[in-house]
């Protein structure tokens, strides 16, 4: 049998409703077999303009009603569900995401969607009670809200569906349009969600897809008729994106380094499969994967010698075979990194009770003992298959561990004890506190977003909503 060239595919913008070719193009690499398997179509200056301005009159133009934009994430959802093979397919050559994570990703993509058409259609304000400052009798008021107009979504390729989804569906349901700007590493799936909402009806105009990197979201920043900035990436990129924003609004979810505590009454039969769980899928790229266990001394060689072969037993490597549950991470140079972050933890006496030697952009799922404090692995975000275990002998000093960085995303904590529960929950300076579940739990209807250089704002269909609204007061004086 002759051996058959995989296809290319043309990544093209999505302006005023068409889909066009862009000013220049760059190559897109499946992560594990390190060839190209896309061509993404990079916009000129003009055509980001045009964009904008094609969006922002369509956003004028747009007559449709809460119902109507619920009716259209729904279809949309159905829509994303039936071409679920090709999404899959895109995810595991673009992220290099395992077949367990590409669904995972795509599941929770559709029901982002159906959450967000839910929210639309029951989108509201409130009544303010007048009549309880004085003069005011036979006075009403209450609050709508209403859309800001263009929102601009930039989002990272670590959850190049269902992030996408976080920023498009309820920038939508709200009533705004939107322009999205994704990785350039896994662009693909933006265009496969805007495609199923045309399809589902939406309006020409009130999504936009522009492809390209750091120049284009510069462009893009420099556009006065965007009124809301979404962004998902590293703290570096969110500070300069808050700085040059001005007055105008944003959201931030920004860098993390994620723990998890595992106190002394831990159950660990239900405890650990979850630990390894958190800390490996995606290789690891995720937020709030967990980068350092903390472990009560007393049960620090018991988690030891049950996490191990756990550990070592995970299948890593080709992420195109379905027995495959550690991929790539996004690209060799990230590799190389987190590579030399384990040697100079090893350097500096950790000790590594299961890993290996790096296989271009794969890390064998590694993990870390004994690492030292000014490591590398300890004080900076890994994203990567990478995990520690550190002791803690008291509960105080556990969570000044987690508090002592500059993040602040998401903890977990697994303990039976109301008044340690309790306590963490008050005391650790993050986003969100998950007890008797990692760092890394988390519902799309949820509320998501952390503290400190972590970022601000949230997101979750109901609340990203109204982060893309603003509240209007309404009086009536009879």
């Amino acid at each position: 049998m002759s051996e058959v060239t995989p296809r290319i595919a043309e990544v093209q913008l999505l302006i005023a409703g068409e889909w066009q070719d862009g000013v220049e193009r760059s190559d897109v690499l499946d992560k594990f077999l390190l060839v190209p398997c896309a061509h993404l179509h990079i916009p000129s200056r003009e055509q980001v303009s045009r964009a904008v301005a094609a969006a922002h009159a369509a956003y004028v133009e747009s007559s449709l009603t809460a119902y109507d934009r619920g009716a259209i994430l729904d279809r949309a959802a159905a829509i994303i569900e039936r071409l679920g093979e090709r999404f899959v397919e895109v995810i595991r050559a673009e992220a290099g995401f395992t077949l367990s994570d590409a669904q995972g990703e795509l599941r929770r993509c559709i029901q982002t969607f159906r959450i967000s058409a839910d929210e639309a259609r029951r989108l509201t304000g409130e009544m303010i009670p007048l009549e309880g400052a004085p003069q005011q009798a036979g006075r009403l008021g209450f609050t709508i809200p209403v859309p800001l107009g263009v929102v601009c979504a930039i989002t990272p390729f670590n959850a190049p569906v269902n992030t996408v989804a976080h920023k498009v569906a309820p920038a939508i349901a709200a009533g705004n349009a939107v322009i999205v700007k994704p990785s350039s590493s896994t662009p693909q799936a933006a265009n496969l969600i805007a495609e199923a909402l045309l399809e589902a009806g939406l309006p020409r105009g009130l999504v936009s897809v522009l492809h390209g990197g750091a120049k284009v979201a510069q462009w893009l920043i420099e556009e006065p008729a965007i009124r809301f900035f979404a962004f998902t990436g590293s703290t570096e990129v969110g500070r300069d994106i808050q700085q040059r924003a001005g007055l105008r609004r944003t959201q931030m979810e920004l860098g993390s380094i994620a723990f998890t505590l595992v106190c002394a009454d831990a159950n660990l039969d239900a405890a650990l499969p979850k630990i390894v769980g958190a800390a490996y899928r995606k290789a690891g790229q995720v937020c709030t994967s967990i980068q350092v266990l903390l472990v009560e001394r007393s049960r620090m060689k018991e988690v030891e010698s049950r996490l191990t072969p756990l550990v070592a037993e995970l299948v890593h490597g080709n992420p195109h075979d379905p027995k495959t549950q550690v991929g790539p991470v996004i690209n060799v140079a990230a590799a190389t990194r987190i590579e030399r972050w384990v040697e100079q933890a090893i350097a500096r006496g950790a000790r590594r009770l299961v890993g290996g030697p790096r296989s271009g952009a794969v890390i064998p799922p590694t993990l870390l003992a004994d690492i030292d404090d000014a490591s590398d692995v300890s004080c900076k975000e890994v994203f990567g298959p990478v995990m520690s275990i550190v002791p803690f002998d008291t509960l105080e000093g556990a969570i000044d561990r987690v508090n002592s960085t500059p993040y602040g995303l998401a903890t977990g904590v697994f303990t039976n004890r109301i008044d340690v529960a309790l306590k963490a929950v008050r005391k650790l300076h993050v986003g969100g506190v998950h007890i008797n579940e990692t760092s890394s739990s988390r519902v799309d209807l949820m509320p998501y977003g952390g503290s400190k250089d972590s970022g601000f704002g949230r997101e979750g269909p109901r609340y990203a909503i109204h982060e893309m609204s603003e509240l209007r007061t309404v009086t009536l004086t009879g």
